[in-house]
């Protein structure tokens, strides 16, 4: 559902409260440590693909970057 959302919205920065409300039905410190971990998993497994890649946008949120 994450990579779906930020898909849907490549090139632009998806705030982080939208993908947690979605994904985990909240938005507090234990579903934001969730999101954490599973963006980094995300990251190792399109790593392989130079063209793609998972921006954090500090303070905003998440931005899928396709080159």
């Amino acid at each position: 559902m994450v990579l779906k959302m930020l898909c849907k919205f490549k090139n632009q920065v998806v705030p982080r409260e939208t993908i947690l409300t979605a994904v985990w039905g909240q938005d507090d410190y234990f579903a934001g440590r969730s999101m954490d971990v599973f963006i980094t998993k995300l990251r190792k497994y399109l790593s392989h693909d130079a063209a793609i890649s998972i921006a954090n946008i500090h303070g905003i949120g998440f931005k899928l970057e396709v080159k």
